[in-house]
């Protein structure tokens, strides 16, 4: 049994609590609210209500938050990571700036910092089938990997830290692209005289579909899956155009394509808003 602490135990980050007990690991998870702690002992987890004392004694801690600045709030200004144990290591699934996990591990030298941003929903977390892309020095990962097992697969180690969020941010950046790809389509589709959801659903039959394509074919429309996930994609795709600026390079012909399908997005402003959307 390895005892691990939680930060952000909301749409996506609930799951991964319950498979994690239901694995056999004690987990104290925070909770920011009555009704919040009150949760997570329904399914087994003990509720704490700072930051800090979700390390206490924690083999490992994973953070499930929606952005990249609550991360660092979490880690830093609420004295997350300085109460760590050293040994201990500190699992980073939300979506980010890679420089952010960097900062982290080599402030943090005492303890072992991993990146797993994730790919998938609540239901493949609830499945234990959400795939990660996991950065992090190679015994670092060994030694998550039971954690990360109670809800991923496939763990793909893809590099040293950091890797795993370029991962992810590449993920997405396609992700987004081929829904402004989609949106276009449906623009053709139209004008050849072709219904919006007759057209998404026969695409998934040809050799132009894709998974997101499936997405939004279940969905019925371009518009309506833009709705869903636009929150969170459009988050993803201002740290990836973000970290590309800071490298001196844009998304090429990508920046064009996704401009084709986001609409404007406001990821909200809740200091610790938990990850509450699909993470594709």
């Amino acid at each position: 049994m390895t005892r691990v602490g939680f930060v952000g135990a909301g749409r996506m980050g609930a799951p991964m609590v319950r498979r994690l007990i239901e694995a056999g690991h004690e987990v104290r998870a925070l909770g920011r609210t009555d009704e919040k702690c009150a949760a997570l002992r329904d399914i087994g987890a003990q509720p704490v209500t700072r930051a800090a004392d979700v390390a206490d004694g924690a083999d490992a801690v994973a953070i499930c938050v929606f952005t990249d600045e609550q991360v660092s709030q979490v880690c830093l200004d609420d004295g997350l990571a300085a109460a760590m144990q050293p040994g201990g290591a500190l699992i980073i699934h939300t979506t980010g700036s890679p420089a952010t996990t960097r900062r982290l591990a080599a402030e943090f030298t005492d303890i072992d910092v991993v990146d797993a941003p994730v790919s998938g929903g609540p239901h493949n977390i609830a499945a234990g089938e959400v795939t990660l892309f996991v950065g992090g020095a190679h015994a670092a990962v060994n030694k998550v990997r039971p954690v990360l097992a109670s809800y991923g697969d496939p763990i793909l180690h893809v590099g040293e830290i950091g890797a795993g969020q370029a991962v992810k941010l590449v993920n997405n950046s396609l992700f987004a692209a081929q829904i402004g790809l989609l949106r276009t389509a449906v623009d053709l589709g139209a004008r050849l005289g072709v219904q919006e959801a007759e057209l998404l659903t026969s695409l998934t039959h040809g050799s132009g579909t894709s998974r997101v394509g499936e997405f939004i074919a279940a969905r019925g429309s371009v518009q309506g899956f833009v709705t869903d996930v636009g929150e969170f994609i459009g988050k993803d795709v201002a740290v990836v155009r973000q970290t590309a600026g800071e490298l001196g390079s844009d998304l090429g012909l990508l920046d064009e394509v996704i401009d084709a399908g986001i609409l404007a997005i406001n990821s909200g402003d809740s200091p610790y808003q938990e990850a509450s959307g699909e993470a594709y």
